[in-house]
Protein backbone atom coordinates (compact mmCIF):
# COMPACT_ATOMS: atom_id res chain seq x y z
CA UNK A 1 0.00 0.00 0.00
CA UNK A 2 1.31 3.43 -0.89
CA UNK A 3 1.63 6.23 1.62
CA UNK A 4 -1.30 7.98 -0.07
CA UNK A 5 -3.38 4.83 0.38
CA UNK A 6 -2.66 4.81 4.11
CA UNK A 7 -3.60 8.49 4.34
CA UNK A 8 -6.89 7.90 2.52
CA UNK A 9 -7.73 5.01 4.86
CA UNK A 10 -6.87 7.19 7.85
CA UNK A 11 -9.13 9.99 6.60
CA UNK A 12 -11.98 7.52 6.09
CA UNK A 13 -11.57 6.13 9.60
CA UNK A 14 -11.42 9.62 11.08
CA UNK A 15 -14.58 10.70 9.24
CA UNK A 16 -16.48 7.61 10.37
CA UNK A 17 -15.59 8.17 14.01
CA UNK A 18 -16.56 11.84 13.68
CA UNK A 19 -19.94 10.47 12.58
CA UNK A 20 -19.98 8.27 15.70
CA UNK A 21 -19.31 11.35 17.82
CA UNK A 22 -22.20 13.19 16.17
CA UNK A 23 -24.51 10.20 16.73
CA UNK A 24 -23.69 10.14 20.45
CA UNK A 25 -24.15 13.88 20.82
CA UNK A 26 -27.52 13.75 19.06
CA UNK A 27 -28.98 10.64 20.73
CA UNK A 28 -27.24 10.62 24.11
CA UNK A 29 -26.53 6.93 23.59
CA UNK A 30 -22.88 5.88 23.33
CA UNK A 31 -23.75 2.41 22.10
CA UNK A 32 -23.77 3.88 18.59
CA UNK A 33 -20.06 4.58 18.98
CA UNK A 34 -19.15 0.90 19.24
CA UNK A 35 -21.55 -0.04 16.46
CA UNK A 36 -20.11 2.55 14.07
CA UNK A 37 -16.56 1.60 15.11
CA UNK A 38 -17.27 -2.03 14.15
CA UNK A 39 -18.57 -0.94 10.73
CA UNK A 40 -15.59 1.41 10.39
CA UNK A 41 -13.08 -1.38 10.88
CA UNK A 42 -15.05 -3.56 8.48
CA UNK A 43 -15.20 -0.88 5.80
CA UNK A 44 -11.51 -0.17 6.21
CA UNK A 45 -10.64 -3.86 6.09
CA UNK A 46 -12.75 -4.50 2.99
CA UNK A 47 -11.19 -1.49 1.28
CA UNK A 48 -7.71 -2.64 2.25
CA UNK A 49 -8.37 -6.12 0.85
CA UNK A 50 -9.69 -4.70 -2.41
CA UNK A 51 -6.68 -2.46 -3.01
CA UNK A 52 -4.12 -5.10 -1.96
CA UNK A 53 -1.85 -6.11 -4.82
CA UNK A 54 0.51 -9.02 -5.36
CA UNK A 55 -1.31 -11.33 -2.98
CA UNK A 56 -2.80 -14.78 -3.49
CA UNK A 57 -6.28 -14.22 -4.96
CA UNK A 58 -8.05 -16.77 -2.77
CA UNK A 59 -6.48 -15.35 0.40
CA UNK A 60 -7.46 -11.81 -0.62
CA UNK A 61 -11.12 -12.70 -1.05
CA UNK A 62 -11.06 -14.79 2.09
CA UNK A 63 -9.68 -11.83 4.05
CA UNK A 64 -12.41 -9.62 2.63
CA UNK A 65 -15.09 -12.14 3.57
CA UNK A 66 -13.83 -12.67 7.12
CA UNK A 67 -13.56 -8.99 8.02
CA UNK A 68 -16.86 -8.21 6.31
CA UNK A 69 -18.71 -10.97 8.15
CA UNK A 70 -17.16 -10.03 11.50
CA UNK A 71 -18.03 -6.36 11.05
CA UNK A 72 -21.58 -6.90 9.84
CA UNK A 73 -22.42 -9.31 12.66
CA UNK A 74 -20.91 -7.29 15.49
CA UNK A 75 -22.03 -3.88 14.23
CA UNK A 76 -25.62 -5.08 13.72
CA UNK A 77 -25.69 -6.75 17.15
CA UNK A 78 -24.52 -3.61 18.95
CA UNK A 79 -26.92 -1.44 16.95
CA UNK A 80 -29.86 -3.69 17.89
CA UNK A 81 -28.78 -3.64 21.54
CA UNK A 82 -28.39 0.14 21.51
CA UNK A 83 -31.73 0.98 19.88
CA UNK A 84 -33.94 2.36 22.62
CA UNK A 85 -31.30 1.83 25.32
CA UNK A 86 -29.72 4.45 27.54
CA UNK A 87 -26.13 5.58 27.86
CA UNK A 88 -23.34 2.99 27.89
CA UNK A 89 -22.01 3.02 31.49
CA UNK A 90 -18.37 2.98 30.34
CA UNK A 91 -18.79 6.12 28.27
CA UNK A 92 -21.14 7.67 30.80
CA UNK A 93 -18.42 7.51 33.45
CA UNK A 94 -15.97 9.23 31.09
CA UNK A 95 -18.46 11.92 30.10
CA UNK A 96 -19.23 12.68 33.73
CA UNK A 97 -15.52 12.82 34.54
CA UNK A 98 -14.84 15.21 31.63
CA UNK A 99 -17.60 17.60 32.67
CA UNK A 100 -18.00 20.74 30.55
CA UNK A 101 -15.31 19.61 28.11
CA UNK A 102 -16.99 16.27 27.47
CA UNK A 103 -17.84 17.08 23.85
CA UNK A 104 -14.28 17.97 22.85
CA UNK A 105 -12.69 15.21 24.94
CA UNK A 106 -15.04 12.60 23.49
CA UNK A 107 -14.26 13.72 19.93
CA UNK A 108 -10.52 13.37 20.54
CA UNK A 109 -11.05 10.02 22.26
CA UNK A 110 -12.91 8.71 19.22
CA UNK A 111 -10.13 9.88 16.93
CA UNK A 112 -7.80 7.64 18.94
CA UNK A 113 -10.27 4.85 18.22
CA UNK A 114 -10.02 5.75 14.53
CA UNK A 115 -6.23 5.26 14.75
CA UNK A 116 -6.79 1.84 16.34
CA UNK A 117 -9.20 0.96 13.53
CA UNK A 118 -6.50 1.89 11.02
CA UNK A 119 -4.04 -0.53 12.66
CA UNK A 120 -6.59 -3.33 12.31
CA UNK A 121 -7.37 -2.47 8.69
CA UNK A 122 -3.66 -2.54 7.86
CA UNK A 123 -3.47 -6.05 9.34
CA UNK A 124 -6.15 -7.09 6.84
CA UNK A 125 -4.10 -5.47 4.08
CA UNK A 126 -0.99 -7.38 5.18
CA UNK A 127 -2.94 -10.64 4.94
CA UNK A 128 -4.60 -9.82 1.61
CA UNK A 129 -1.27 -8.89 0.00
CA UNK A 130 0.53 -12.07 1.10
CA UNK A 131 1.75 -13.75 -2.12
CA UNK A 132 2.31 -17.21 -0.60
CA UNK A 133 0.17 -20.09 -1.88
CA UNK A 134 -2.78 -20.80 0.40
CA UNK A 135 -1.75 -23.62 2.75
CA UNK A 136 -2.14 -25.31 6.14
CA UNK A 137 -1.29 -22.20 8.18
CA UNK A 138 -4.00 -20.33 6.31
CA UNK A 139 -6.45 -23.15 7.02
CA UNK A 140 -5.63 -22.82 10.72
CA UNK A 141 -6.28 -19.08 10.47
CA UNK A 142 -9.66 -19.75 8.84
CA UNK A 143 -10.64 -22.20 11.60
CA UNK A 144 -9.64 -19.66 14.28
CA UNK A 145 -11.65 -16.92 12.56
CA UNK A 146 -14.76 -19.11 12.28
CA UNK A 147 -14.51 -20.24 15.92
CA UNK A 148 -13.99 -16.65 17.05
CA UNK A 149 -16.93 -15.18 15.13
CA UNK A 150 -19.21 -18.03 16.20
CA UNK A 151 -18.02 -17.90 19.82
CA UNK A 152 -18.59 -14.16 20.06
CA UNK A 153 -22.04 -14.50 18.50
CA UNK A 154 -23.01 -17.26 20.95
CA UNK A 155 -21.67 -15.22 23.88
CA UNK A 156 -23.70 -12.19 22.83
CA UNK A 157 -26.83 -14.31 22.34
CA UNK A 158 -26.47 -15.94 25.76
CA UNK A 159 -26.01 -12.58 27.46
CA UNK A 160 -29.00 -11.09 25.63
CA UNK A 161 -31.21 -13.98 26.76
CA UNK A 162 -29.98 -13.65 30.34
CA UNK A 163 -30.66 -9.91 30.42
CA UNK A 164 -34.16 -10.37 29.02
CA UNK A 165 -34.98 -13.02 31.61
CA UNK A 166 -33.45 -11.23 34.60
CA UNK A 167 -34.04 -7.56 33.90
CA UNK A 168 -33.95 -5.48 37.08
CA UNK A 169 -33.04 -8.40 39.37
CA UNK A 170 -29.42 -7.41 40.00
CA UNK A 171 -28.05 -10.79 38.88
CA UNK A 172 -24.84 -11.51 36.96
CA UNK A 173 -24.65 -13.82 33.94
CA UNK A 174 -23.00 -17.12 34.82
CA UNK A 175 -24.49 -19.48 32.25
CA UNK A 176 -23.16 -21.00 29.06
CA UNK A 177 -19.81 -19.59 28.01
CA UNK A 178 -20.14 -17.00 30.78
CA UNK A 179 -19.55 -19.75 33.33
CA UNK A 180 -15.91 -20.07 32.19
CA UNK A 181 -14.97 -16.46 31.47
CA UNK A 182 -16.40 -13.22 32.81
CA UNK A 183 -16.01 -11.74 29.32
CA UNK A 184 -16.17 -14.52 26.72
CA UNK A 185 -17.28 -12.06 24.04
CA UNK A 186 -14.08 -10.08 24.58
CA UNK A 187 -12.00 -13.25 24.49
CA UNK A 188 -13.46 -14.37 21.15
CA UNK A 189 -13.10 -10.83 19.79
CA UNK A 190 -9.38 -10.99 20.56
CA UNK A 191 -9.10 -14.55 19.24
CA UNK A 192 -10.47 -13.47 15.88
CA UNK A 193 -7.66 -10.97 15.43
CA UNK A 194 -5.13 -13.72 16.15
CA UNK A 195 -6.07 -15.19 12.76
CA UNK A 196 -4.68 -12.22 10.82
CA UNK A 197 -0.95 -12.74 11.49
CA UNK A 198 -1.37 -16.37 10.35
CA UNK A 199 -2.94 -15.19 7.10
CA UNK A 200 -0.32 -12.46 6.67
CA UNK A 201 2.90 -14.32 7.47
CA UNK A 202 4.81 -16.15 4.74
CA UNK A 203 6.81 -18.89 6.46
CA UNK A 204 9.27 -18.79 3.55
CA UNK A 205 10.07 -15.16 4.37
CA UNK A 206 8.76 -13.74 1.12
CA UNK A 207 6.35 -11.26 2.73
CA UNK A 208 8.06 -9.27 5.51
CA UNK A 209 5.08 -6.89 5.61
CA UNK A 210 3.14 -9.74 7.19
CA UNK A 211 4.94 -9.16 10.47
CA UNK A 212 3.00 -5.91 10.91
CA UNK A 213 -0.22 -7.93 11.34
CA UNK A 214 1.04 -9.01 14.78
CA UNK A 215 0.03 -5.54 15.93
CA UNK A 216 -3.67 -6.42 15.59
CA UNK A 217 -4.00 -9.07 18.34
CA UNK A 218 -1.53 -7.19 20.54
CA UNK A 219 -3.57 -3.99 20.25
CA UNK A 220 -6.89 -5.73 20.84
CA UNK A 221 -5.59 -7.54 23.92
CA UNK A 222 -4.30 -4.27 25.39
CA UNK A 223 -7.56 -2.44 24.69
CA UNK A 224 -9.90 -5.17 25.90
CA UNK A 225 -7.98 -6.30 28.98
CA UNK A 226 -6.30 -3.13 30.16
CA UNK A 227 -8.01 -0.04 28.71
CA UNK A 228 -11.55 0.28 27.36
CA UNK A 229 -12.93 -3.22 27.87
CA UNK A 230 -12.70 -5.08 31.15
CA UNK A 231 -11.56 -2.31 33.59
CA UNK A 232 -14.42 0.19 33.09
CA UNK A 233 -17.04 -2.52 32.61
CA UNK A 234 -16.07 -4.37 35.79
CA UNK A 235 -15.97 -1.09 37.73
CA UNK A 236 -19.57 -0.51 36.63
CA UNK A 237 -20.56 -4.09 37.51
CA UNK A 238 -19.10 -3.73 41.00
CA UNK A 239 -21.11 -0.53 41.52
CA UNK A 240 -24.35 -1.99 40.17
CA UNK A 241 -24.11 -5.66 41.25
CA UNK A 242 -21.87 -5.37 44.31
CA UNK A 243 -21.20 -8.59 46.18
CA UNK A 244 -22.77 -10.77 43.48
CA UNK A 245 -20.19 -9.65 40.94
CA UNK A 246 -17.36 -9.70 43.48
CA UNK A 247 -18.20 -13.34 44.18
CA UNK A 248 -18.17 -14.06 40.44
CA UNK A 249 -14.71 -12.50 40.15
CA UNK A 250 -13.42 -14.99 42.71
CA UNK A 251 -14.87 -17.99 40.85
CA UNK A 252 -14.47 -17.21 37.15
CA UNK A 253 -11.50 -16.08 35.05
CA UNK A 254 -11.68 -12.53 33.73
CA UNK A 255 -10.62 -13.15 30.12
CA UNK A 256 -9.24 -16.54 29.12
CA UNK A 257 -11.83 -19.32 29.57
CA UNK A 258 -10.87 -21.82 32.24
CA UNK A 259 -12.25 -24.15 34.90
CA UNK A 260 -14.42 -22.59 37.57
CA UNK A 261 -12.98 -22.34 41.05
CA UNK A 262 -14.73 -24.07 43.92
CA UNK A 263 -16.11 -22.10 46.85
CA UNK A 264 -13.04 -22.88 48.96
CA UNK A 265 -10.69 -21.89 46.16
CA UNK A 266 -12.67 -18.66 45.73
CA UNK A 267 -12.32 -17.85 49.40
CA UNK A 268 -8.54 -18.36 49.20
CA UNK A 269 -8.35 -16.14 46.09
CA UNK A 270 -10.35 -13.38 47.79
CA UNK A 271 -8.09 -13.58 50.85
CA UNK A 272 -4.99 -13.15 48.68
CA UNK A 273 -6.38 -10.25 46.64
Amino acid sequence: MTFNGVILLAIMMSAMMALAWAAQRRTGSSGWIDSIWSFTVGLGGVTAALIADGGDDFRRWLALGIVGLWSARLGAHIAARTRGAGEDPRYQALIEEWGDRAGVRLFLFLQVQAACALVLALAVYAAASNPAIFGLVDMLALVIAIVAIAGEAVSDWQLSRFRAANRGRGKVCETGLWAYSRHPNYFFEWLGWCAWPLLALDVAGGHPLGLTALAAPALMYWLLVHVSGIPPLEAHMLRSRGEAFRSLQARVNAFFPGPRRTQSQAVIKEARS
